[in-house]
């Protein structure tokens, strides 16, 4: 049997950012990383955009708006040293009629609540940041910014491994067992042991807090987001990052154009439930993933309450034309024949059992054990800060 002090379950963003947040307050404990995938940042952390998020979306106080703002200074600082490239480019945040002034307007405030730097902006200046874009009036957030988190994660990988701790791919947990002085995980690799251990599975979280002795109450369900490219010739219809008012009442942000670290604009993403929880195609299917999902109360709850997006959301996923028209709200020059497939990905949004979505960053913990329940975006801007925040809350147990 393998031994460390802490055992990380997930090579994403979150675990390694944790597993990074270790190495610098407690350089002297050993940890284990295990991913069931052969890398690191195989899924939610490497299928997104890499927006640099800056909180205006979030509660005042809450999680998120803590830790994303935290966490996009510490990630820039972190691609600063280790040479990573990012580029705070700005975006705007465009209502396109009367009826969206309103939530621009508490947008705007609870930006400001959250320190964001940002400015309400006239047409005319909407139109000399954006030239393609229409709307009556917009919100300037000039610090976002892009990334490119998958090099990030492999990034904190090298350094964790050359500080002499280990990443196990290709290593699925296949239970837990909590004792008094330790933590044995059993895996398709064989069993380790861990003074503490630290859930940050993602897609799978639910699934393995529910081998140990802490039974979460909400259910992962998985969205796929997909998008499509705008063709070379057609970038320069983008400058930045583009987007629309959100819909207080669904935690997505509709669809919307970004301008990727690459050079490349994305242009989406919609939201339907994925077949599979790693079900980044539309013929991705795992019955024993669906049924689960089907069977779930909190789904049923969720889907009653908001079938009508839903449908909207799954015409947009099926009809190109559909998906094209909801662009041109922001953008009506815009054509199907400006656009190409694009990437897609899967969120893991946990699910309460009365169908409420978590919107907020959400942890269950044991003695021994902190899972990681639930991390949206902006997880990936607000990793290393939410990696921190785990730190200190083992911390204590550590010392």
């Amino acid at each position: 049997m393998r031994e460390s002090d802490i055992v990380i379950i997930g090579g994403g963003i979150v675990g390694l950012a944790t597993a990074y947040a270790l190495l610098e307050r407690f350089p002297e404990k050993s940890i284990t990383i295990l991913e069931k995938e052969q890398d690191v940042a195989h899924h939610q952390s490497g299928h997104n955009s890499g927006v640099l998020h800056t909180g205006i979306y979030y509660k005042p106080g809450s999680l998120k708006a803590i830790n994303c703002r935290a966490g996009k200074k510490a990630m820039e600082a972190f691609c600063e040293r280790e040479g990573i490239p990012y580029r705070i480019c700005g975006k705007v945040i465009v209502a396109v009629d009367e009826a969206e002034l309103p939530r621009l307007q508490a947008l705007y405030e609870r930006g400001r609540a959250n320190g964001v730097a940002c400015e309400m902006i006239r047409v005319d200046q909407l139109r000399t940041l954006e030239p393609h874009v229409v709307g009556i009036k917009a919100i300037h957030v000039r610090e976002a910014g892009i990334t490119d988190y998958r090099r990030v994660c492999r990034c904190m990988a090298e350094i964790i491994v050359k500080h002499g701790d280990q990443i196990h791919t290709g290593t699925r947990v296949t239970g837990l067992h909590e004792g008094p002085k330790g933590v044995v995980v059993e895996t398709t690799s064989g069993d380790f042991a861990a003074d503490y251990v630290i859930n940050c599975a993602g897609l799978q979280s639910d699934r393995i807090a529910a081998r140990g002795p802490t039974k979460p109450s909400a259910k992962i369900l998985p969205f796929r987001g997909e998008y499509y490219k705008l063709k070379p010739e057609a970038a320069y219809l983008c400058n930045t990052l583009i987007y629309p008012i959100p819909d207080p009442a669904f935690p997505f942000l509709g669809v919307h154009f970004t301008r990727v670290i690459s050079g490349e604009v994305e242009c989406g993403p919609n939201a339907v439930l994925a077949l599979a929880r790693e079900g980044y195609r539309k013929t991705d299917l795992h019955v024993g993933d669906l049924a689960e999902t089907l069977a779930y109360p909190g789904f049923r709850k969720l889907a009653g309450k908001h079938w009508r997006m839903g449908l909207g959301e799954m015409w947009r996923s099926i009809s190109k034309g559909a998906f094209v028209k909801a662009l041109q709200r922001l953008m009506p020059e815009i054509t199907e024949d400006h656009l190409e497939p694009g990437p897609a990905g899967v969120r893991a949004q946990a699910v309460a059992p009365d169908g409420s979505m978590l919107d907020d960053f959400s942890f269950k913990e044991s003695p021994r054990i902190v899972n990681v329940i639930n991390a949206p975006s902006p997880a990936a801007t607000a990793s290393i800060s939410i990696g921190r925040s785990i730190v200190q809350r083992v911390a204590e147990r550590l010392v």
